[in-house]
């Protein structure tokens, strides 16, 4: 094939607007980009210039994939979350915009943090959330704890990449089961754990359902099963006047809300997402004489 970087990636734009939306031309720029390792400003002063062949064939194979369903982020091996840049593989979800509310719940409130501060971020897939408190957090020490030993990879891989092997450790924990008592207690428990109800599996996007790991998704016939589980097996690694923050589903505020105040938590705040969702709480386990 015989033609211009501008000219294929236009095509190749148009031919993904069924599966992409309007993010079809960001992911043509983002496919070329990663073949060519040029940046957009690179790529558009280049437009006008012939590429080769096989060059043009591999691009139009990795198109087929995305058109096929497969996200970018699995194919670039990469994606970002809150201003960092992580390893993803169909592993793990790929960090979401909607996540950084639970984040900025706790970044909000450091101020009430002790030094030092003990934070547990539970079903931690990347490690993005955790990773991003430590970032910004100096002092605190962050527990990566995930089921998935595949997973945990990821996350030590992106522990590493960032640096932060000394203030953070990477540990197998099943949110589903008594939280072991080594652990210790936290003064924070953050997690974005699977929320999706049985009935919206099955009407997940293709992208979604057929290639990012159920077990990070399946939430039970209800979505609530992990909220439960965490209330009962982590209330104890909680600090009496710590914080439980969850992220949660569109909807599920008020029931999340109430397991967490079954289970002896003050509701402190609930936080929308960039799109306006209610998408996090933040809860505090009360104090007992």
């Amino acid at each position: 094939m015989v033609t211009t970087y501008g000219a294929l990636m236009r095509r190749t734009a148009q031919a993904l607007e069924a599966e992409e939306g309007p993010n079809a031309a960001y992911t043509a720029h983002a496919l070329m980009s990663y073949l060519t390792g040029k940046d957009t400003a690179q790529l558009l002063a280049m437009q006008n210039l012939f590429l080769p062949e096989q060059l043009a064939d591999d691009y139009l194979a990795l198109a087929e994939r995305i058109q096929a369903g497969e996200p970018l982020a699995y194919i670039l091996g990469q994606w970002d979350f809150y201003g960092q840049t992580y390893t993803v593989t169909p592993d793990v979800l790929i960090p979401r915009d909607d996540t950084m509310a639970v984040v900025d719940l706790i970044l909000e409130r450091q101020a009430y943090l002790p030094p030092n501060a003990r934070i547990l971020d539970l079903c931690t897939g990347s490690g993005c959330i955790g990773l991003t408190l430590a970032q910004r957090l100096k002092t605190a020490r962050v527990t990566l704890a995930d089921l998935s030993p595949a997973a945990l990879k990821i996350a030590k891989k992106n522990t590493g990449d960032l640096h932060l092997s000394g203030r953070v450790s990477c540990l197998i924990a099943d949110a589903m089961a008594p939280a072991s008592r080594f652990l210790g207690q936290f003064d924070v428990v953050i997690s974005n754990p699977p929320y999706v109800t049985r009935a919206e599996m099955a009407a997940l996007p293709r992208s979604v359902r057929e290639f990012e790991p159920s077990m990070a998704l399946d939430g039970g016939e209800d979505g609530l099963d992990f909220y439960r589980a965490i209330a009962k097996n982590f209330t104890p690694a909680v600090k009496p006047g710590g914080y439980l923050a969850f992220e949660f589903g569109l909807g599920q505020e008020d029931a999340v809300c109430w397991i967490l105040e079954a289970w002896d938590y003050d509701i402190l705040e609930l936080k929308q997402d960039g799109g306006g969702i209610v998408r996090a709480v933040l809860a505090q386990r009360k104090e007992r004489d």
